[in-house]
């Protein structure tokens, strides 16, 4: 019998199909240390603190493939879509007035009285927030902070930053922080409990929104921190430029051989 289970397991390697997992199995061992190895030789310059990040980034994750995600699925698969609109619409409101302050320090006129005006509407006629009246009207949502504020004004981003439970920024929007957390109005209740419970559930129901983006990028990206990265860097240089970015000037490669004229 020991020589029967031998002879068909030889007989399983030998298979196309087995020779194929294999193949593949290897083709990925090879991609994930060429890739790191990559990481290493050439280092983003927009990510002097790569190895410092990466470590924050796997501690984020942890925390929320283990804590934050499953109960952002309970909420969305227990609570009404209609509720979790409204609870999305009432943040949405407190954040357009912050918006409105920055797009006013901006002076970009339209952006402020935008965003102002759905404030007075939605909080008016929206139920405290509770509908968004404004967008039916036509007004757009024109977010902004003051991390986006010093962008405009002309302050650099600075490096790529990963910050322990808040996820991505840079060391520009990080300084920010500090207005930013005044300027939200949820952190000027006085009750605490109140404040805590606010400041959850809109932590939940943002989450939520989010839950498809993160299986697409779970299931889309080789490495999830490097894609992570560059989407945030992208899209926060955007905003910044208002979808009309200059060109970023081509960093010298090291590795390159000098020209005799040089």
């Amino acid at each position: 019998m020991k020589v029967m289970r031998t002879f068909t397991t030889a007989r399983k390697a030998d298979s196309p199909a087995w020779r194929g997992r294999v193949v593949r199995s290897g083709l990925l061992v090879v991609i994930f240390a060429l890739q790191a190895c990559a990481t290493v030789a050439n280092p983003d310059p927009r990510d002097p603190m790569e190895s410092w990040n990466r470590g924050v980034f796997g501690f984020n994750d942890t925390v929320d493939a283990a804590v934050i995600k499953p109960v952002a699925k309970t909420y969305r698969d227990v609570v009404p879509n209609w509720m979790r609109t409204g609870v999305g619409n009432f943040f949405g409101n407190l954040d357009d007035l912050w918006s409105g302050v920055n797009n006013a320090l901006q002076l970009r006129g339209l952006d402020t009285a935008d965003s102002f005006g759905r404030v007075v509407i939605n909080t008016t006629l929206g139920l405290g927030g509770l509908l968004d009246i404004a967008s039916e009207m036509g007004l757009e949502r024109h977010s902004a902070n003051f991390g986006l504020t010093l962008g405009r004004w002309g302050v650099g981003s600075g490096p790529f930053v990963v910050i322990p439970f808040w996820g991505s920024s840079t060391l520009r929007d990080t300084a920010a922080m500090a207005v930013d957390i005044k300027g939200n109005l949820v952190n000027r209740i006085d009750d605490v409990p109140r404040r805590d419970v606010l400041t959850i559930v809109n932590l939940i129901d943002t989450r939520a929104t989010y839950l498809k983006a993160g299986e697409v990028v779970e299931e889309a990206a080789l490495d999830k921190y490097s894609f992570t990265r560059d989407a945030f860097l992208q899209r926060r240089r955007n905003q910044v430029y208002d979808g009309n970015p200059p060109e970023e000037e081509e960093l010298p490669n090291p590795d390159a051989v000098p020209s005799p004229q040089q």
